[in-house]
């Protein structure tokens, strides 16, 4: 996101995200099947994505306001949404009881939660009459990265060289221990791969491939010890 972004824009990308995933859970839930890799799926990007933004906005926008009803009712809602993703998650690990139905009834409900406290939101921080801006124009974790590394293999390439190493460390973070993905590239991953081993956690590197127009490193983040 580049920082002519607003907020509404930034909004519409998150609900379109949220939105895609959670219709792959409604549609194994529908068949009244636990939907298992789907949840977990909806479940990451909540963790990783809209609680960043939730945190972001009362970190940057709250503050710009002053303090109102208004504001203290969208800071609530946070709350609410929280409560929401944790359920979620709950469930994607394999947790409580809830059926394929319950759990479907939890993500709409988290999804006409999210719709409507968006649009209050924009509502309430827009009352100049102008754009607010984005969260990412202030600094923030910007959300477009997040599909591009998403699957077992990431494509270098297509990552903005400035942010490359916090973006896959972001993506090898939710990566479950004991298991792997695979770095593609151009050119050689080595500096990448230096600084990911530097890191608080403990990963483990193979090449597959070793170019010459084509690099491929295997991460797998190890068991703990």
């Amino acid at each position: 996101m580049d920082t002519q972004t607003t907020l509404t824009a930034e909004h519409a990308h998150l609900l379109t995200q949220i939105t895609d995933r959670a219709r792959r859970v409604l549609q194994i839930a529908s068949h009244d099947r636990w939907p298992r890799r789907e949840l977990t799926t909806l479940a990451r990007y909540l963790r990783a994505e809209l609680i960043r933004q939730l945190t972001d906005e009362e970190r940057l926008l709250f503050p710009a306001h002053e303090a109102t009803p208004e504001l203290s009712r969208l800071a609530r809602d946070h709350a609410r949404l929280r409560a929401c993703v944790d359920t979620i998650a709950t469930a994607a690990r394999g947790r409580g009881t809830r059926s394929p139905a319950q759990i479907a009834t939890t993500v709409r409900d988290l999804l006409t939660l999210l719709h409507n406290h968006l649009a209050t939101e924009q509502a309430t921080l827009t009352g100049s009459g102008r754009p607010t801006i984005s969260t990412a124009a202030l600094g923030a974790f910007p959300h477009r990265w997040y599909p591009l590394t998403e699957g077992p293999t990431i494509d270098l390439d297509v990552l903005p060289a400035d942010r490359l190493l916090e973006a896959v460390s972001e993506r090898l973070h939710r990566l479950p221990r004991g298991e792997h993905l695979d770095l593609c590239s151009h050119t050689d991953p080595d500096k990448l791969c230096h600084a990911l081993a530097a890191g608080e956690d403990d990963y483990g590197f193979a090449y597959l491939a070793c170019g010459p127009d084509q690099w491929q490193v295997r991460v797998t983040r190890r068991l703990e010890r």
